[in-house]
């Protein structure tokens, strides 16, 4: 009998969710890809600078449509299998860009952050490493059906962080967050590749029943 053809690698778009070039959440984006390159992902490695987005406007978007930079963003979001976002936290929450970017990018139909994966980093000078803000961004991307990871990763200290090499300066965290990054490939490949883990939909109390299946909630 023939062998089936083995499936080629994940597809991890990983995004550095900070406009300033040497911030250090680009920095940690880096060394997250690096390590999935090394897992055996193929990974797409992109900052938010790249895609430009106006603050969200519902009469611009009635006007315009939606920015060039939110449908690159949708494009590149679609040939991922998973992504991570490493973001900074302002005032113990989600950076306004980030959030406008998710905002932007949800009006898209299909919208695309559904079923994906998503591993959350982030790394601030704080004694808290930008915890606080990752609380805060799971929130929009769990409501948009997206499968967000339970062990974040969060670096302390960040300006004192990174060696000159782009590794973690404590090897402890490096290890860590290596464990993290191998830990979420692994749970994205059973998803997406095992056939016994089929998706299986359920109904809360108030789904209409007469509604499209894609329209209730999924497990």
């Amino acid at each position: 009998m023939p062998t089936a053809a083995r499936p080629g690698p994940l597809r991890v778009l990983v995004l550095g969710a900070a406009l300033r070039a040497e911030s250090t959440n680009v920095l940690l984006a880096a060394l997250a890809a690096r390590m999935l390159v090394d897992a055996g992902a193929d990974v797409d490695l992109a900052t938010l600078r790249e895609f430009d987005m106006p603050l969200y406007d519902g009469d611009l978007e009635m006007a315009r449509g939606l920015p060039d930079g939110a449908l690159a963003l949708r494009d590149r979001l679609e040939r991922c299998d998973a992504f991570v976002l490493s973001s900074p936290e302002y005032n113990a929450s989600v950076p306004g860009v980030v959030k406008n970017a998710i905002d932007w990018v949800s009006r898209v139909r299909p919208q695309p952050f559904k079923t994906k994966h998503a591993l959350l980093l982030s790394a601030s000078p704080s004694m808290v490493g930008g915890n606080r803000g990752l609380w805060a961004l799971r929130v929009p991307l769990e409501h948009l059906g997206t499968r967000v990871y339970p062990d974040m990763f969060s670096l302390a200290g960040a300006h004192k962080g990174f060696t000159d090499d782009g590794q973690l300066a404590d090897a402890g965290l490096q290890e860590r967050l290596g464990e993290t990054v191998t830990s979420f490939l692994g749970l994205v490949e059973a998803d997406t590749r095992y056939v016994c883990l089929q998706r299986r939909w359920y109904e809360f109390l108030g789904d209409r029943t007469e509604a499209p299946v894609t329209q209730r909630a999924e497990d």
